[in-house]
């Protein structure tokens, strides 16, 4: 069963202007690597594959819960949960 995975505007274009996708996978990680094949695009955008972590400018949240406070790319995931994806914000004076 694909678990859902939400999208930030600037990911859409590569999943074909698609707000959420479904992804397999029972780990966050799984999910993001099944992501990445079904759209390269978007590899290239989180660098997914490139570290055993996800990067700084990412935040990935399962169920409004920010991965990195859990067990990360480890994290476990079920059929009812949702991923969401979000560039990290920085700037202002």
């Amino acid at each position: 069963m694909p678990v859902e995975v939400r999208l930030p505007t600037v990911l859409r274009q590569y999943a074909d202007g698609a707000t959420a996708v479904g992804a397999e996978g029972t780990t966050v990680g799984e999910v993001l690597t099944d992501l990445s094949a079904r759209y390269p695009g978007i590899a290239e955008q989180l660098a997914v594959g490139a570290s055993t972590d996800i990067p700084r400018f990412v935040n990935v949240y399962l169920n409004d819960e920010d991965i990195r406070y859990l067990d990360r790319l480890e994290t476990k995931v079920g059929e009812a949960d949702v991923i969401s994806i979000m560039p990290a914000v920085s700037g202002g004076r």
